[in-house]
């Protein structure tokens, strides 16, 4: 797969970031970086042990990642769940929603993300 071809799947803005990075080689390289990325758990975390600024650290950190890395899908759906933990903290009615939105989709991208790590 080529990092092209994995922006494809992502439906993610492949055209903008190599614009930014310049290199396909480089785009690679921080694409694959989000593999090591924590913010799921620390979202997580702050729900399990009802901590709406851990939970909400980790949205945003969520967000700005994939909005740098052009992974526009999981910047919507990160950027939806910071925005209702802002304001509204743990007793937003949405949150659940949100959540396994949010979930769903970095599962989907991290497990494009491995068949890009994969192929040489």
């Amino acid at each position: 797969m080529t990092v092209k071809e994995c922006y494809d799947k992502l439906e993610a803005d492949y055209d903008n970031i190599l614009y930014r990075i310049r290199k396909d080689e480089l785009v690679k390289h921080f694409a694959l970086k989000f593999l090591e990325d924590k913010s799921l758990a620390k979202i997580e975390e702050g729900l399990e042990k009802k901590n709406a600024e851990l939970a909400f650290r980790g949205a945003h950190t969520l967000k700005g990642l994939s909005a740098n890395l052009g992974f526009t899908r999981l910047y919507e759906i990160s950027s939806k769940l910071t925005e209702e933990l802002r304001p509204l903290g743990l007793d937003s009615p949405n949150l659940p929603n949100l959540f396994n939105a949010v979930k769903e989709e970095y599962i989907r991208t991290v497990d494009i993300l491995r068949e890009l790590s994969d192929s040489k």
